[in-house]
């Protein structure tokens, strides 16, 4: 839907994204990332949720630089990906 040359996304749109960043990061973070799961591993966390426009997204990569987190990756899962499916997470380290 446009709306005086603006582009209005509807409620519930969106794309799932990971995003990892370097550390292993506490639950006291949970509130800067509202709305994203996060799993901690290996020393890094990943975040994983719906992120419904490029404002959005942009404001968690700014708010990950803001708090000095170094940004590792960011990545759009496929349409039909929800973030809690275990087929979307980071594949584990065979055990040696």
């Amino acid at each position: 839907m446009e709306i005086g040359g603006k582009q209005m996304m509807s409620r519930g749109t969106g794309r799932v994204y990971r995003i990892v960043v370097r550390s292993e990061l506490s639950g006291t973070y949970a509130v800067a990332f509202e709305g994203m799961e996060m799993e901690t591993k290996n020393g890094d966390t990943v975040l994983t949720g719906t992120i419904i426009d490029q404002p959005q997204l942009y404001g968690m990569l700014e708010r990950i630089n803001g708090l000095g987190l170094e940004l590792l990756s960011v990545r759009a899962l496929p349409d039909d990906a929800n973030p809690g499916d275990s087929e979307n997470r980071e594949p584990e380290d065979p055990e040696l």
